[in-house]
């Protein structure tokens, strides 16, 4: 039964996962944190939910992709760079891909005015979009409960048979 409830909390936990995923795909930045505060609640009280780290990778592409095309409307004597940058960039990565981004910001760096770039186009930090939550050692759910009750039966088990081996052991030495 333990074995049972320490599966079904793990496979709660993987939902949960999923679901951020899915939120992350879809876009949605109010559903993103939902979810997130749902799996961190999920995970901090139940056993045998470690999760690793889960990274909102769509959400980062679209802040930075934000980023960049607000940064592409100031005037610039050399045009709009921005669009040339994505022009550039564009037909040698599929997607908005962390090496994508660097080659735009390398680009605009290039041809930009020199150091405008870094004050007006930051690029947000990606371990923002990273997340870890630890679950407990032991947790008062029904995992919880059984793991404590399982192990409560082997010690009382390994405690009896120590003592029936101690009374063997007894009855021997006063058998001489």
């Amino acid at each position: 039964m333990a074995a049972t409830f320490l599966r079904l909390n793990n496979i709660g936990m993987v939902q949960r996962r999923d679901a951020v995923l899915a939120s992350d795909v879809h876009g949605d930045s109010d559903q993103i944190k939902s979810r997130l505060f749902d799996l961190q609640r999920f995970v901090t009280s139940h056993m045998n939910t470690n999760m690793g780290t889960i990274y909102l990778e769509n959400q980062y592409n679209r802040d930075s992709k934000q980023i960049i095309d607000d940064a592409g409307g100031g005037n610039n004597p050399n045009g709009n760079i921005y669009k040339k940058a994505q022009d550039v960039c564009a037909p040698r990565y599929t997607g908005y891909s962390q090496a994508y981004l660097q080659c735009t910001v390398d680009y605009l760096e290039r041809y930009g005015p020199s150091g405008e770039l870094k004050s007006t186009a930051k690029l947000p930090k990606a371990d923002t979009y990273s997340h870890s939550f630890a679950s407990p050692l032991w947790s008062a759910d029904f995992a919880g409960w059984t793991v404590l009750v399982c192990v409560l039966i082997i010690v009382t088990i390994i405690v009896r048979f120590i003592g029936l081996l101690i009374l063997k052991l007894i009855l021997k030495l006063s058998n001489r």
